[in-house]
């Protein structure tokens, strides 16, 4: 099994930097909103980010390594986690920090899949090892993560019912599907998928999947897919499930959908906040980095 976790954590933030008016967010959580990265929006007690609760559930799910991917402001991120460039020792978590410059004719980062490439060139003992990805503002759970360490397909990926989810309809309705054969191997992700359509993209167990990007992969297999990796025609990035699936048109049967079926919480807009924080209340009444 593999030690080590990369988070995304260099994005803009876009969404979450809409302009909204929600009378349960105070105004200091606003302006952390629009000034910080999502992963470090203090949802947690005593204003913790939601990124603690990542860390612990992938410690839980005995990661060694953690990788956190930042981008050129993110100054922030080594306050809380370490500040040093590597080798960062946080409850017994060894963080290290990539950066994700962006290219000189760019406003904004250049993608997922972009992220990916310059940690890997950075760390390039990746190259030579299997790892796994997530995202910072997703909390994934524990049980999710481990399964990400103990497949022994080369690459993989949480393969979620998508009923399970508990967003609003409109919302989901607009998550990408992944279609996957009787082996739950990945053949094809679906972007946008119109009603219509979505019944071909249904698993045995009539269910439909989604992924919330939390992957497993063969540094050595996807690195020639992630340094070739095409912008996408309209979002103007790089991006992961591209890349992947390049990589199964080339090395069919090499990419394992791990069925789950549970919640995500998620912090893609303010409106998130309140219910990351009420799933927290809930779930995480305290945070214990030393239970085995």
């Amino acid at each position: 099994m593999h030690n080590s976790l990369i988070i995304l954590a260099g994005g803009a933030s876009s969404r979450m930097k809409k302009q909204a008016s929600l009378e349960n967010l105070s105004e200091e959580e606003i302006q952390q909103a629009n000034e910080r990265s999502k992963g470090l929006i203090g949802v947690g007690p005593n204003g913790r980010p939601l990124l603690d609760y990542l860390l612990l559930n992938a410690k839980k799910a005995r990661y060694k390594n953690i990788y956190i991917i930042i981008g050129q402001q993110g100054k922030l991120f080594k306050e809380f986690y370490g500040s040093k460039n590597k080798n960062n020792d946080f409850y017994g978590l060894n963080i290290s920090f990539a950066v994700q410059y962006i290219p000189k004719d760019r406003i904004k980062p250049f993608g997922t899949a972009d992220a990916l490439l310059q940690a890997v060139e950075q760390y390039p003992e990746l190259n030579t090892q299997f790892y796994s990805v997530c995202n910072s503002d997703n909390l994934y759970s524990t049980k999710a993560l481990l399964a990400l360490r103990e497949t022994n397909s080369p690459n993989a990926f949480i393969s979620y019912d998508r009923d399970a989810l508990e967003f609003s309809a409109e919302r989901i309705s607009r998550f990408a599907i992944a279609k996957l054969d009787k082996n739950n191997q990945l053949l094809d992700i679906l972007e946008k998928p119109s009603a219509d359509s979505v019944e071909k993209y249904k698993d045995l167990e009539g269910k439909l999947r989604v992924s919330m990007n939390a992957f497993k992969f063969d540094g050595a297999l996807v690195y020639p897919y992630l340094k070739n990796c095409p912008i996408h025609p309209e979002r103007d990035e790089k991006e992961l499930p591209t890349a992947l699936l390049n990589t199964i048109k080339d090395h069919p049967n090499s990419t394992l959908g791990i069925p789950f079926s549970e919640h995500v919480p998620d912090l893609t807009a303010k409106e998130d906040i309140h219910d990351v924080k009420e799933y927290l209340k809930k779930y995480y009444p305290e945070i214990n980095w030393y239970e085995s």
